[in-house]
């Protein structure tokens, strides 16, 4: 508002504290537009300001002189010469004049004059010459007429400040009527921008290079703040992912993530989080069998909840059950838990410690092997105990274990990579499972959960009681102050369990998409289940490494995200 120096002296440009000010004047339009006429421009990356002025005028003289000038036109249309060249210009003018009054007077529209000045701002005379030609160019494209402000660069740098100065030396010069349902084509708030006040930084815009910053815990603009990270391998969807758990670590935000191909590692130890390396050869144990303080949900009793979730484990351990055989299971389970005295009593999860009532620990639970035990009492179930005999004695022993970890801080890493592509499945369910009882526990605080390779507990390989369990989690975590981040590079796997139901609604549930570069079956797969156009289609198959489509809330973004180099030795 008060620079320190200006230089006015040359008509093309001013110079003001180094940079380069320069005008343009729309001096006319296509007599109709269809769409916004702006939008071209205002897509565009170049550094600019637009000032748009509309002047109501009267209604009354407004028709007393479009009456006057159709009378006199009209006479000179019949008794002129039809042979002079600009008989036909005489004509439009006469009917757009009645077209006006008869709008005015049968419609009720009002008449506005339109002003409307662009003001290039650049480093350089160069930069401000190659960008006034090319909004010139893409205006010009769009039917309107220009004129560059030579000799009036001061009048419209002034009516492209904030002072709602419009300087009459160029009003004569760009002013052109409109009617009132006109000025809806002049819009000019029509670029998808978004910047969150409380939000963390992105990216950038890839048309208009502006920054984009969403805080997705924002209830008032955002349904829930869940989200989904599509791309292929490479395309940037993991570094997008660490990204985020490095912004949103430093504002003390809890953050789960559950490490299916060993990615995570380094940002974890960087930000000083926990990783828990859960396989064969790790010394962590997580007992599936632990009901935690936590777990408890609604108007449910601890054994009752925990059940509920068993069954989704032990759908995966023995495969689909018939309901003879599920209720089988979970008559053995009661007795199990009924042996080390719990039961649908929640008073039976508490015990007395230094006479003080606490909550059992995991060495009062039951673990795999007092259920095989339980098992081996029944002939009805061989069938239970022979698919059960691996995670007592076999290769999968190491989860026939007491808990013995602790979850006290703030970023914790999952890392089941030793299990192997096969028994992934049972480490992704228990990570979710611990971390879900984490994030129940404290509605005020918000948390976060990432599941990295999802499509591996909703995907044809899973089944509906797990698929459900995930759903679930989508769709309530809101409540409990949560986000649930879903990240895959296999959309066609997501989405290949009953028909596409459970990806479908997990990508409902999350209010923030990012699509990253797809191969075309996946884009295919995509556009069944997700509201994309056709550009958009093509968009996403030619992303380029680091770029995405973003559809956040209701506004579509191709953003790029960006990242300093602090960042990428912290993440790398």
């Amino acid at each position: 508002m008060a620079p320190s120096y200006i230089n006015n002296k040359n008509p093309k440009y001013l110079e003001i504290d180094g940079k380069f000010y320069s005008g343009i004047l729309i001096i006319d339009y296509y007599r109709e537009y269809s769409e916004i006429i702006f939008k071209n421009i205002i897509n565009t990356n170049v550094n600019m300001n637009i000032s748009i002025f509309y002047e109501k005028q009267d209604t009354y003289k407004t028709i007393k002189e479009l009456t006057y000038f159709i009378g006199n036109v009209g006479v000179d249309l019949k008794s002129g010469n039809t042979n002079r060249e600009d008989i036909d210009i005489a004509a439009y003018t006469y009917n757009d004049a009645k077209y006006i009054r008869k709008e005015m007077q049968v419609n009720n529209e009002e008449m506005y004059f339109l002003y409307t000045y662009i003001e290039i701002i650049g480093e350089s005379e160069k930069e401000v010459e190659r960008n006034i030609n090319k909004i010139e160019g893409i205006l010009q494209a769009s039917g309107m007429m220009t004129r560059k402000a030579n000799f009036r660069e001061e009048q419209i740098y002034f009516s492209c400040l904030p002072l709602m100065i419009n300087n009459k030396d160029i009003k004569e010069i760009s002013r052109r009527n409109i009617l009132g349902s006109g000025l809806i084509s002049t819009y000019p708030f029509i670029s998808s921008n978004i910047c969150d006040e409380n939000g963390i930084f992105i990216g950038t815009n890839i048309y208009n290079n502006s920054m984009i910053l969403i805080d997705r815990f924002n209830k008032e603009k955002y349904k829930n703040a869940n989200m989904c990270i599509f791309g292929t391998s490479g395309a940037g969807k993991s570094f997008y992912t660490k990204l985020l758990i490095l912004r949103y670590r430093i504002y003390g935000l809890e953050q789960y993530i559950i490490d299916p191909e060993r990615e995570y590692n380094n940002i974890c130890k960087n930000l000083d989080g926990i990783c828990i390396k859960f396989g064969p050869s790790s010394e962590s144990y997580i007992n599936i069998l632990d009901i935690r303080e936590d777990c408890i949900e609604e108007e449910k009793g601890f054994l009752t909840t925990k059940i509920g979730k068993l069954r989704g484990f032990f759908s995966l351990v023995f495969g689909e059950l018939d309901e003879e055989n599920v209720a089988i299971l979970e008559e053995k389970l009661i007795e199990t838990y009924k042996e080390k005295s719990i039961t649908f009593d929640d008073e039976s999860l508490y015990k007395i410690k230094e006479n003080t009532k606490v909550f059992k620990e995991s060495k009062d639970m039951p673990i795999l092997e007092d259920l095989y035990k339980v098992f081996e009492k029944d002939k009805n179930t061989e069938f239970f105990k022979r698919k059960l005999y691996p995670f007592i004695f076999g290769s999968l022993k190491f989860l026939n274990n007491y808990t013995n970890i602790e979850l006290k801080n703030k970023l914790i890493v999952g890392d089941i990579y030793e299990l192997g592509e096969e028994n992934l499945k049972y480490g992704m369910y228990i990570f979710t499972d611990l971390f879900w009882d984490k994030i129940k526990k404290d509605r005020n605080q918000n948390k976060a959960i990432y599941m990295d390779e999802i499509w591996r507990l909703i995907g044809v390989t899973s089944n509906k009681f797990v698929a459900s369990f995930i759903y679930k989690i989508f769709k309530t975590i809101r409540k409990y102050g949560g986000s649930a981040v879903a990240i895959t590079q296999d959309v066609s796997d997501l989405f290949s369990l009953d028909n596409g139901a459970y990806g479908k609604s997990i990508l409902n549930n999350s209010s923030i998409k990012s699509f990253f570069s797809l191969e075309e079956e996946n884009i295919l797969v995509l556009e069944k289940y997700a509201n994309i156009s056709e550009k958009e289609k093509i968009e996403i198959k030619s992303l380029k490494r680091g770029e995405s489509l973003m559809f956040i809330g209701d506004n579509h973004i191709l953003a790029r995200i960006d990242s300093s180099e602090d960042e990428k030795e912290v993440i790398k």
